[in-house]
């Protein structure tokens, strides 16, 4: 029986998340209590992977995970949500696991091992066979936690994808690796759309305000910088438009995987022709959405069916 078509590609990192709520101090040689948790696949590329095939659009993800229990309830929830793992390779590791701590602000604190994330390589990524498979776009999430993509074949792989007719978008995530973004460089002339927060344009360019720090990058390359500031919303900058677009107002329960849905939702609206601004509407609205509930893509689970059913979206104010 022949696949499906596919609209985008999501490559990157695939955790094992257990997050916990709320945790504000670890003391050494004390025992901690704390009221919720939440245990089910995260990283940057299965997050983002999941919420738009939520949102409707067909996903696959391309990532590389053990042969263990982590696999498994990572294979299962892609199966629920309708994300395409044939691009996903088992490999001799142990898929990666993360601990997030969950402080009385909702804000995450991670303890985490590579895992099987390492082993990705840009030999791994198959531009051709993406193409054939009908995707539009491809999005690399968790840049600096994926030690095996920092290489110049990276760039190569971007630029043949673009060749091919794809967009291209680029998402990075906090790490060590982030004081030494010079792997980096040489990959942004060949991104469409570069995603990253405040904390991390400021590392990233050692600017202090978003707009500088998104006309550092578009120096460098990228064609739209996206720096995303939380609850006020995002600074856009691109041929067409350069601001802040405000973020509606939620309840916050966890802002894991906050970012990892805005990148979905723009996506989701770029691909039906949004330009950056109206775009970015669509980003803050499914990043409010992902906040309202603990573990990155827990508010999503409940109206996944409908959104996939949908046949329309609004991308407008």
């Amino acid at each position: 029986m022949p696949r499906s078509k596919l609209k985008v590609i999501v490559a990157g990192n695939v955790t094992l998340d257990v997050l916990c709520y709320p945790v504000n101090d670890v003391p050494r040689h004390e025992s901690i209590s704390f009221e919720r948790a939440f245990i089910g696949p995260g990283g940057c590329a299965s997050n983002t992977a999941i919420v738009l095939a939520s949102l409707g659009v067909p996903t696959g993800i391309v990532a590389c995970i053990g042969n263990d229990e982590a696999a498994q309830i990572a294979r299962r929830t892609w199966q629920a949500y309708g994300v395409d793992a044939r691009f996903v390779e088992v490999v001799a590791a142990q898929t990666a696991v993360s601990v997030g701590l969950i402080d009385s602000e909702f804000q995450p604190r991670f303890i985490h091992t590579s895992g099987a994330n390492a082993i990705l390589t840009p030999e791994r990524l198959k531009p051709t066979a993406y193409a054939q498979a009908g995707a539009k776009w491809l999005h690399l999430g968790g840049y600096f936690v994926l030690p095996g993509l920092a290489q110049a074949g990276l760039a190569a792989v971007f630029q043949k994808v673009r060749a091919l007719g794809m967009a291209t978008s680029l998402d990075v995530v906090t790490s060590p690796a982030m004081d030494d973004p010079t792997p980096l460089w040489p990959v942004l002339p060949h991104v469409d759309v570069f995603f990253c927060n405040l904390h991390e344009a400021r590392r990233l360019t050692g600017a202090r305000t978003a707009p500088e720090a998104a006309a550092f990058l578009k120096k460098r390359g990228a064609k739209t910088v996206v720096v995303k500031l939380g609850a006020e919303g995002a600074f856009v900058q691109s041929a067409d438009f350069g601001g802040i677009v405000p973020a509606p107002s939620v309840e916050v329960a966890d802002t894991t995987g906050a970012g990892d849905a805005f990148a979905a939702g723009y996506i989701a609206a770029a691909l039906e022709g949004a330009p950056p601004r109206e775009a970015t509407i669509y980003g803050n609205k499914i990043g409010a959405q992902a906040v309202t509930a603990l573990g990155a893509t827990a508010a999503f689970q409940v109206n996944a069916e409908a959104q996939r059913a949908r046949k329309t979206t609004d991308y407008t104010d």
